[in-house]
This record gives structure tokens, sequence and C-alpha cells, in this order.
């Protein structure tokens, strides 16, 4: 697999992190350092266009890309917890530091502790401050001052962030974190497969069913918003052709559909169904599937259906509760779930507050088999109401956790 990375980080983390991953046989690396963490949305939007994946150098600047949807491409970031943190350890213990009085910034407090525990390390006297949106630079300098105040206060900062070790090297014993060349490899292969994935995904075909109340001359330039073209295909249905890839795009990761509201303006009946598969066979199966669904639901309705038996509404005309909301009934029928696990995804969600959720997580909390959590928040994603953040090493072997932000 031929690819270029966008390799982004502070500059004396860029070059070996890049170097790393063009030991990997057809990759190549671009890399684009910064001078402050908040500058990483920029570098990302004005590269983006010509980067086949990201890698960050760590989970800060990643975030700060992703809130600011800066990248269209892939994206990952090295792990520190694990073996770079283990690394760490290693190092204080080397410099007379005592590894068990460390305040530790960015990290998981769960992952923190089990790597912690695995190497036979107490844990008790560990603070950790987790990074979450919104957390700046003063924000962790302050945790780590707080934390050293006090007799029973930790001896030695870990930091991931670069801004805050040079606010805090000449006040106190500091240590910054920087990728294991173990860690770099690991986050580099899960991209890589992601890229792979999408890859083959945004080349499915992708076939629509349209159909309309009366005959409507701008379904070309609803075609072309897909990046596909249409023809008639039986009565008043139509026949859109293009690719995974652009319909994505146009609906916003299957969560929308505009043309529907633009057509239903103009006709009275407006139901479309999509199929994506990888053959025109199969997706056309698929689109008359996702079309008998639409008509199931109302006079203007959009589904989409995927190989994976999954039905997602993407737009429909259903009603809305007092107050402009849209009801739990009408998401659940959206996303293809239950009202009662829908609520119950969203006790979840408050349970969890701005803290992310593995689909261990989930799967714990409802009562279900990971596979059916995993299912269930793709689900979600593809209709906008969930947010994948990245993946968690369960520090045992199989795949990674996936960690997702619930907003629904």
């Amino acid at each position: 697999m031929a690819i270029e990375i966008g390799v982004v980080g502070p500059h004396d983390l860029v070059d070996d992190v890049a170097a790393t991953c063009e030991e990997q046989p057809g990759v190549t690396a671009r890399r684009l350092d910064y001078d402050h963490e908040s500058q990483a949305p920029g570098l990302v939007a004005a590269h983006d266009a010509h980067i086949g994946a990201w890698l960050f150098t760590g989970i800060v600047p990643y975030t700060l890309a992703k809130e600011a949807k800066a990248a269209s491409r892939p994206a990952a970031f090295v792990d520190y917890t694990g073996a770079t943190l283990l690394q760490a350890a290693v190092r204080l213990l080397r410099d007379g530091h005592d590894p068990t009085r460390m305040s530790v910034d960015t990290l998981p407090n769960a992952d923190v502790a089990a790597t912690l525990i695995e190497a036979g390390l107490p844990v008790d006297r560990i603070k950790v401050l987790p990074y979450r949106s919104g957390l700046t630079s003063d924000d962790l300098v302050a945790f780590h001052k707080r934390s050293a105040r006090g007799p029973q206060g930790t001896t030695v900062a870990v930091t991931c962030v670069r801004s805050v070790y040079e606010a805090l090297h000449a006040h106190m014993p500091v240590l910054r974190l920087a990728p294991s060349t173990h860690s770099v490899r690991t986050a580099l292969r899960q991209l890589l497969l992601t890229a792979d994935n999408q890859a083959h995904e945004d080349a499915q075909i992708a076939l629509g069913l349209v159909e309309v109340s009366g005959e409507d001359e701008g379904l070309m330039r609803e075609a072309a918003t897909l990046g596909g073209s249409v023809a008639r295909y039986t009565g008043g249905t139509h026949l859109l052709v293009t690719t995974r890839g652009p319909l994505a795009d146009a609906t916003a990761g299957f969560s929308a559909l505009p043309m529907l509201r633009r057509l239903a303006d103009r006709h009275e009946t407006v139901r479309v169904g999509f199929g994506l598969g990888r053959s025109a066979a199969e997706a056309e199966s698929l689109a008359r599937r996702a079309l008998s669904r639409a008509r199931r639901i109302g006079p203007v309705a959009a589904v989409l259906s995927l190989r994976s038996d999954m039905d997602v509404v993407l737009e429909s005309e259903a009603p809305a509760r007092a107050g402009g909301g849209t009801t739990a009934a009408v998401i659940a029928q959206r996303v293809g779930l239950s009202v009662s696990t829908l609520e119950r995804l969203r006790e979840v969600k408050a349970a969890a507050g701005a803290e992310p959720l593995t689909t261990r997580e989930v799967a714990e909390q409802l009562g279900v088999q990971q596979r059916t959590a995993r299912r269930m928040l793709h689900r979600l994603e593809l209709a906008g109401l969930a947010e994948r953040l990245g993946h968690l090493q369960s520090g045992a072997s199989g795949r990674p956790l996936t960690l997702y932000r619930l907003t629904l």
C-alpha cells in the first residue's frame, strides 16, 4: 500500500516519528511540525488535500484538529500509555526520582493505573489529569503545581505536552513523555488498516432509487451534488449511480440528505433508497430494500441499506415534539434501534459526562456482547449521533477498543 502520511507534532518529535513510519514499505511521511499545539489545526487544513492519512504525535494535537474538522482523511495518534509510560518510569528511577509519586497529565487514569500495576508499582500516590476537550496547557501546568503541594504531594511531573514542559522545568522536576518506537509502530499499523479499509469502502458502488410524484428536471443537478449520474429506471423511479466516497461526503457521513428536502419542496411524494455494495447487483438489491422501507415510513423519506443488514434512515418528515427537538421514537427509527435501547444509551452518556466510552464499557453498561455494542455505536456514528475518537489498547491480544463520544 503506497501512501503519504502527514506527521503532525512538535518539531523535536516529528522527525523521529516520521522516520519510524518510513520504515514501513510504501509509506512516505510529510513532516509538519509546530511551535505550539494550537497550530495543529491550521497545519492539517493547509495540507489535507494532498495527504492520504494523518498521524499525530499525541492526543492533544489530534483532538484539536478533529474538533476543528481540519482533516478529511483517516487520522490516529500515538498512544503514550503502555511501552511509552513504562519507559518513562524506568528513566525516572535511573535519574533518582520516585515513579510512585508522580503527577501525569493527558493520559486516561485507568490506563496509567493498569500500566504501572502491571509493572508492579503502587498507584495510590499517583495523580492523573486525563485530557478532555477545552483543557489548556495552563490548566495542565496548574494541575502539576497543585499536585506537588504538601508533604504528601507528588515529587515529579510527567507531561505529554511540550508547552507544559517548558512552563514547568524551571520550577520543579518534570519529565516529558516521548513516544516509544513500539507505540509509533502500533499507531501506524492501526492507521494503515483504517486507511486501507476506507479506500476499499470509498470504491463501493452506491445505487439510489429515487421515487418522485411527477417529472423533475432538477434530478440531474441533484445527482451531480452526489458525484454521480441519473437515468430513468421504471415508472416514476429514477436510478442514481455514484460511489460510497462522494455519497458519504454529500450526506455528512450518512447523517443527512439535503437533496430530499429540496425535492420535497417541489413534490408531495419523495422517497429515496440507497444501497452500498461491492457489485452493481448487490447495490441494486440493497437499494430496493431501502426504497421499500422508505415507502413504509411515509411520503418523504430516505433510507440507506448496507451489506451488514443495517438500514439507516437518512431523513424523513416525522413529527417533532414540542420545543423543536426530535422524539426518541424518531431517532430510534432513524438508527434502527429500539426506543428502550436508545434511552439506556442516553443514560450511559449522562453517567460518562465528558469522558469518552470504549465499546467494552458500553457493552457492560447495556449487558450485551461487545460485537453488539460495536454494531450499535456504528449505527449511531453513521447517523451523526456518536463520534469516533480513536483506539485504546486493552493491554491484551485482540482488536483494540474503539473510543466513542455519544452525542445523542
